[in-house]
């Protein structure tokens, strides 16, 4: 099993400790990245010596860069991933229920299962869990780091707070099949997985297997009509006037102006991008009873097992 280690957190005493007590029980290979592209480099390493199963220590962006890695790869040359999760808010990780714990986490990656699940194309990019963009992305990039690091999830909240004074939402269109959305958008979330933002449930019916895309987007609303936002931001299976809900396979947005848009934690900004899912495109190592997966009757032959012996 190798390892690739976000740079940033290569030093940390539990993980160094973790990856030690790793090695009494079985083979770990650690490879650490240093700056821009070591992500693509190494991964491609790992399948030329055909290494059959790759785990990403670090946070939610740190996979998905091993993500979009992986899925520029041939299908049939793409190793299993497993997951060491690192980071501040490790929102994928969590909603899948992943160890928090390094050295559980790395038990897991080496004797659990593996999942065939979906990912998601966003333009030229790969990504696995939710993409945000307007008021959201907005919070997420200009969010401090060592606010962030102090604060954890809760930096997004107190850094949307002050933001949201000087906000405005973004023209443009939402288009999905069969319908077209003009208006203001405040915020909108493209979901594969359920949660982003430390916490914050976008999505809490997504599944990462089924294929589908969760889609919310909040439209530009007049004060007086805030309540009847907050009733319909409560009410997480309804589409409401301005708070809007689809299961779609694809989304395209457009707009005159450039919006920021936030894919798993890395900020990119554009006028156009669409979103589609890429069904069945990655083996993820997966708890027994992941609640992330659709386990209905179609679903029961998904699990492709552990490369490893027990």
């Amino acid at each position: 099993m190798r390892v690739i280690l976000n740079g940033k957190k290569a030093g940390l005493a539990s993980v160094r400790s973790a990856i030690e007590r790793a090695r009494n029980e079985f083979p770990v290979q650690v490879r650490v990245t240093w700056e821009a592209g070591d992500v693509h480099r190494l991964v491609a390493e790992a399948i030329n010596e055909e290494c059959p199963r790759l785990v990403i220590g670090g946070g939610d962006g740190s996979v998905k860069e091993v993500v979009d890695a992986i899925l520029r790869q041939p299908p049939d040359q793409r190793p299993q991933l497993g997951i060491l999760p690192l980071g501040t808010a490790n929102d994928f990780a969590t909603s899948c229920d992943i160890p928090i714990d390094s050295l559980e986490a790395l038990r897991l990656a080496q004797h659990g299962d593996a999942h065939w699940i979906d990912a998601v194309s966003a333009n030229d990019e790969y990504f696995i869990n939710i993409a945000s963009g307007g008021f959201g992305a907005q919070v997420t990039a200009n969010t401090p780091i060592p606010l962030k690091n102090f604060l954890g999830g809760g930096a997004y909240t107190l850094s949307g707070l002050v933001q949201a004074l000087h906000f405005e939402p973004y023209d443009g269109e939402i288009r999905l099949p069969g319908e077209s959305i003009p208006g203001k958008v405040v915020v909108g979330a493209v979901c594969n997985g359920a949660q982003a933002g430390g916490g914050q449930q976008m999505a809490p019916s997504a599944r990462i297997n089924d294929g589908m895309l969760d889609v919310v987007g909040l439209l530009d609303f007049p004060p007086s009509s805030a309540k009847q936002v907050l009733d319909e931001l409560m009410t997480p299976d309804v589409s409401g006037t301005y708070v809007k809900r689809f299961k779609a396979p694809w989304v395209e947005w457009e707009s005159e102006t450039t919006m920021p848009i936030n894919l798993d934690g890395e900020p990119i900004r554009t006028k156009k991008i669409r979103f589609e899912v890429q069904p069945n495109a990655l083996q993820l190592i997966l708890p027994p009873n992941c609640p992330m997966l659709d386990t209905g009757p179609s679903r029961s032959s998904d699990s492709v097992g552990s490369v490893f012996p027990e």
